[in-house]
């Protein structure tokens, strides 16, 4: 039994997981970690590198180039790709669209687990994702499933976006980027969604960001010192 406490956050797109987990840690004091955030760069980096992520020898030099980093400011997590911040850019429709495609790759998975599971070792952490009670932290203290409407997902995602400035895409492209991402994301050879075993299912279609907090919290509660 490991140390020291592990919460692992994992569903579908767009369900709020981020929000969660950052509120989660800033609550309890811990380090939040972002896999999806990972991924995300790592596909930014494969676009404007022309990586072709069906040539393994391309992706595997590619991922010896990789260096990321998180660093937090105002209990935000913020991701640096090689040195450069590119936590805005990850989040636009040309990584969204690529990204399940990157994430399903065996090499990048392996690469990227491994970062994770270095970074979870000795210190308390909330992560999300998809495969962080099942793959990464098979043995995690606290394992939530989030899920939610997919109508309701892709309206978050679209007021996101358009909030960030991208006023080109629409709520269509988004809610059928979404669906797609689903299909992918639990269909995928390597490490698919699945709810883990002794995850609790937490459905937020009809709960406050506040609601969804306090049962989190209450669930976390018992492995508090």
């Amino acid at each position: 039994m490991r140390k020291n406490l592990v919460i692992a956050i994992d569903g579908y797109s767009s369900c709020g997981k981020s929000t969660l987990a950052k509120a989660l840690a800033k609550k309890l004091g811990f380090i939040y970690i972002d896999s999806g955030a990972m991924y995300r760069a790592v596909t930014l980096y494969f676009i404007r590198n022309n990586v072709d992520i069906h040539n393994n020898e391309a992706v595997k030099d590619a991922l010896q180039h990789i260096e990321l980093n998180f660093h937090s400011r105002d209990y935000q997590s913020h991701i640096t790709l090689n040195g450069e911040e590119v936590s805005e850019e990850i989040r636009l429709m040309p990584v969204s669209e690529n990204v399940s495609a990157v994430a399903a790759n065996k090499l990048v998975r392996h690469e990227m687990v491994r970062q994770q599971q270095r970074m979870g070792k000795s210190k308390n952490i909330v992560m999300d994702g998809r495969d962080i009670g099942t793959t990464v932290f098979e043995d995690a203290q606290v394992k939530l499933f989030m899920t939610a409407d997919p109508k309701l997902r892709a309206e978050r995602r679209f007021k996101e976006m358009q909030e960030k400035g991208d006023t080109s895409t629409t709520l269509e492209e988004v809610f059928e980027n979404i669906a797609h991402r689903d299909y992918a994301d639990t269909t995928r050879e390597e490490s698919p969604l699945v709810r883990a075993e002794d995850a609790i299912i937490l459905d937020n279609t009809a709960i406050s960001e506040s609601e969804q907090l306090e049962f989190a919290l209450e669930k976390v509660k018992p492995f508090l010192p």
